[in-house]
């Protein structure tokens, strides 16, 4: 899967789909926090990698965060 093809936004809706199912504790989200290094793109990209890993696939067509249902202005 090549996430550098997703856009700015598609990176942040995937990743809030794959938050919005794990457990919200400082060691789950700081994991992520070593390999982004004050970068959130980097961030998104290895909260989806872990969800990926975890269910096969992008939030958004598979497992838990597929059902998420998100709230967006435009």
């Amino acid at each position: 899967m090549d996430l550098d093809k997703l856009t700015l936004r598609e990176l942040q809706t995937e990743s809030a789909r794959a938050l919005s199912i794990m457990q919200a504790t400082n060691n789950n989200l700081s994991k992520f926090n070593k390999q982004a290094h004050h970068d959130s793109q980097k961030w998104y990209r290895a909260v989806i990698e872990w969800y990926v890993d975890e269910y096969g696939d992008l939030p958004s067509r598979c497992g838990p965060g597929q059902d998420v249902k998100l709230i967006m202005k435009e």
